[in-house]
C-alpha cells in the first residue's frame, strides 16, 4: 500500500501538476493540504477518472484540507471535537463569521478510513509570529487535536496523521537554525506540542531525501531557497506502531518541488505492507 501526503497550496492552481503526479506516482491513499477551495467545489473529475474516491474539507479562498483513496473511503469525519476557534480578524469579514466578530473552526483536519489504514490529513495553524494572536492558536490547536486523536492512536487498526505540521521538530530539520532565533516554526513551545503528540505512540516516519541528504519538505519561493536547499522539514507523517511496522520504505519526492509553478512544498511517499 502507497501513502502519501502533499500541502499542494491550491488545488486549482496544481490541478494539471497533481493529476501528473498520482500517474507518476501512483498513491493508494494521498492527504493533501491548503486545497484552497470549498469542499463541494474540489476538482476531482480527475482523480475519479483514476480510480480516487475524493473527500474534501474547505472553506473557499485558504485552509483545506483532502484526502484520496483508491482502496476505498468510509467513515469520513470532518474537523475533529474540541477544535478550538481561530482568533476574529482585525477586519470583520462576513465570509468568515457565523456571528458578527465569531469566526468558524477552520477547515484544517479531516480523517478516513482507508482499506487497512485510518488516516488523517492534517494542515496545523502557521502562527504568523510570536506576538500574533495566531501564535497561542497555533498552541491550543495542537492540544485540542492531540486529544481528538488519542482514542484512535490507542486502537489496533494502523493510523497514521499526516500534513503540514508547520512545525521544525528539531534544529536539524531547518537549514540554519540561526535564522529562525524569534521565529515560530521553531519554539520550544511547538516542539513540546508536536512530542506531545508523539508521546501517545506515534513514530515518526523520517522520509529519505533524495538529494543533499536533507529530508527538508518545504522551501519558501524567495530568493532561489529551492536551488540553494535553504528548507525546513515541517511535512511530517506520524504512524501508530502497527503502521510503523509496516513501513518498507519513505522518500520525499523532491521532484515534485521542480519546474514550473510548483508548490513550494514536495510530497512525502510512504510504502507500508499492510
Amino acid at each position: 500500500m502507497r501513502f502519501a501526503t502533499w500541502n499542494v497550496n491550491s488545488v486549482g492552481a496544481r490541478l494539471p501538476r497533481l493529476e501528473q503526479w498520482l500517474d507518476l506516482a501512483q498513491p493508494d491513499v494521498l492527504c493533501l493540504q491548503e486545497t484552497k477551495c470549498a469542499g463541494d467545489a474540489f476538482p476531482s473529475q480527475g482523480a475519479t477518472e483514476r480510480g480516487y474516491q475524493v473527500a474534501a474539507h474547505g472553506e473557499g479562498r485558504w485552509n483545506g484540507v483532502a484526502i484520496l483513496s483508491r482502496v476505498g473511503l468510509e467513515q469520513v469525519t470532518r474537523g475533529f471535537t474540541g477544535e478550538p476557534l481561530p482568533p476574529a480578524p482585525a477586519d470583520s469579514d462576513p465570509a468568515l463569521i457565523e456571528v458578527p466578530g465569531r469566526p468558524l473552526p477552520e477547515a484544517r483536519a479531516m480523517a478516513a478510513t482507508c482499506g487497512p489504514l485510518r488516516v488523517w490529513s492534517v494542515y496545523v495553524p502557521n502562527g504568523r509570529t510570536l506576538d500574533s494572536p495566531q501564535f497561542p492558536y497555533k498552541l491550543r490547536w495542537l492540544a485540542a487535536l492531540r486529544a481528538a486523536v488519542e482514542p484512535e492512536v490507542r486502537s489496533d487498526v494502523p493510523f497514521v496523521i499526516a500534513g503540514d505540521f508547520n512545525v521544525a521538530p528539531a534544529d536539524d530539520d531547518v537549514w540554519d537554525p540561526s535564522v529562525f532565533v524569534g521565529s515560530t516554526h521553531v519554539t520550544e513551545e511547538e516542539r513540546r506540542e508536536l512530542a506531545g503528540l508523539r508521546a501517545l505512540g506515534l513514530e515518526d516516519v523520517r522520509a529519505r531525501a533524495l538529494k543533499h541528504g536533507t529530508p527538508y519538505t518545504y522551501w519558501d519561493y524567495r530568493a532561489g531557497m529551492f536551488h540553494k536547499n535553504q528548507g525546513m522539514r515541517i511535512d511530517l507523517v506520524y504512524a501508530s506502531r502497527p503502521a510503523a511496522s509496516a513501513v518498507t520504505d519513505a522518500y520525499v519526492d523532491r521532484d515534485a518541488r521542480k519546474g514550473k509553478g510548483p508548490s513550494d512544498h514536495a510530497p512525502i511517499v510512504v510504502d507500508l505492507d499492510l
